[in-house]
């Protein structure tokens, strides 16, 4: 699908015919110019397009895919030579027949047998004339930034245009209820959100405003779109509201996304092929996340949905490879209190981690051979040094057991923090504290509370400055 200026929308289309429909399918191709080539037949699911068949055009440019059951309805392409392609609606109707011309087969397309697809096409010619338009706006706006005149009358032209989009989809959806093209684009509209008045003299305005159109939107991100239909896996539609709302609408919050996935999976439940799309897309999107405290996210995915049973779609060697990896992130989320460390220093005395009586706590998981932590330590040090923060303490602990080299590179760099040395792991560090490479970063509060993890170096002293401003 094309991707729009102000909002991810597709076409509608007039009510098709309900006759007898035949079984399978059988999709005729005529390509003028693309005499034997091979051209192939292909599906979305999710972000993702697959080959569904292969047509080997004659020499007159025809050829025909044929089944004898029917393809799951969706959004298909049509692929040619040279990575063009163009898109047909499948759904209960599938048998019809497409010609054009290679040389320019979206505007020479027509379909005979499949009024959805004609209308189709004729969408797409329209909408991209709409496109165009308010492209031309947009490139307007840009030039115009310091013209405050200008960019109020380009504000209005471009929320007159964003309407007149809408308001043609509006009349397609209406003119389609019922069939698989009015679910799907209903899906695709955009929610639109209240005006919420604000009374005089409430105290910031423009907060009250913004959390206010936050939660609307968010409470009815997906009203529009059928979560127990499942056509729309081959469609993008799905992956793209489940993307949008979890990357662009939701503050990024676990507690918060952790509740609006319970309120999703709910809605989703009641259809089995939905439910697994849907929880594979979470499971993938916290799992590749590198946002701070998503692995709690990702704990609640595996406790709720891959662990309890309910995934069989998994294999047992997958759930207990996943349970070894949750065990793992299990004790050092976001909000935990770090586990206690006992062991032995640099200075030849025991220290323990809750001895430490400061605001902030920095554990630092280092080698003196690491490659990273040779570049790490020297800007910690200097974090810790210059000028000397009193309410932060840097807890350290070598990975390695090579005490001759730990110290030396200790004496040779001054490191005056707390040096810890556990060999032998009795303490068990790498395990309450997911240490897998080195260097590795906690920031404690003065409870003892993990507020931050597995950030660099650099992004401590920010960190806690942004700590201390929003937590007076």
């Amino acid at each position: 699908m094309r991707k729009l200026i102000f909002f991810i929308l597709i076409s509608l289309v007039p009510v098709f015919s309900f006759g007898q429909l035949k079984n399978g399918y059988e999709i005729d191709i005529t390509i003028k110019g693309l005499q034997d080539s091979t051209v192939f037949l292909a599906y979305h699911l999710g972000d993702k397009q697959y080959i569904k068949d292969t047509i080997k055009l004659d020499r007159t440019g025809n050829g025909t895919v044929r089944g004898h059951e029917a393809l799951p309805q969706g959004i298909y392409m049509i692929v040619l030579p040279g990575r063009k392609y163009f898109e047909i609606l499948i759904s209960a109707n599938q048998h019809f027949a497409l010609n054009c011309s290679f040389s320019d087969y979206f505007n020479t397309l027509k379909f005979n047998g499949s009024e959805e697809n004609s209308a189709f096409v004729e969408y797409q010619r329209k909408w991209i004339v709409m496109q165009q338009r308010a492209s031309v706006i947009s490139k307007r706006i840009q030039n115009n930034k310091q013209n405050n005149d200008s960019l109020k009358i380009l504000g209005s032209l471009q929320k007159l245009q964003e309407e007149n989009m809408k308001s043609y989809l509006r009349s397609v959806i209406k003119a389609n209820n019922g069939n698989f093209l009015g679910t799907l684009v209903k899906g695709l509209l955009p929610i639109d959100i209240p005006e919420f008045p604000i009374p005089i003299g409430f105290a910031n305005p423009d907060s009250v405003r913004w959390v206010r159109n936050y939660n609307y939107n968010k409470d009815h991100f997906f009203d529009n779109i059928d979560l127990t239909d499942e056509r729309l896996i081959r469609t993008p539609l799905l992956y793209a509201k489940l993307d949008a709302f979890f990357t662009s609408a939701l503050i990024q919050s676990p507690d918060t996304i952790n509740k609006e996935i319970d309120k999703l999976i709910k809605k989703c439940s009641a259809n089995y092929k939905i439910f697994q799309f849907v929880s594979v897309y979470l499971f993938n999107h916290f799992r590749e996340s590198e946002i701070m405290g998503h692995d709690a996210v990702l704990v609640k995915l595996a406790d709720d949905i891959y662990l309890s049973g309910k995934a069989d779609w998994v294999t047992k060697e997958f759930k207990d490879d996943l349970r070894k990896q949750i065990d793992l992130l299990r004790p050092n989320l976001i909000g935990k209190k770090a586990e206690n460390m006992i062991m032995d220093s640099y200075k030849g005395i025991f220290v323990s981690l809750y001895d430490v009586e400061k605001d902030f706590t920095v554990l630092y998981f280092w080698e003196p051979d690491c490659g990273h932590c040779k570049e790490a330590t020297p800007k910690l040090k200097a974090y810790y040094d210059k000028p000397r923060d009193y309410s932060l303490e840097v807890f350290a602990v070598c990975t390695t057991s090579d005490k001759a080299k730990w110290t030396k590179y200790i004496e040779d760099n001054k490191l005056i923090w707390i040096n810890g040395w556990d060999p032998k792991r009795s303490s068990h560090f790498d395990y309450y504290y997911n240490v897998q490479s080195t260097p590795t970063v906690y920031i404690l509060d003065k409870n003892k509370k993990i507020i931050a993890k597995k950030l660099a170096v650099e992004e401590i002293g920010p960190f806690i400055d942004n700590y201390r401003k929003f937590n007076k």
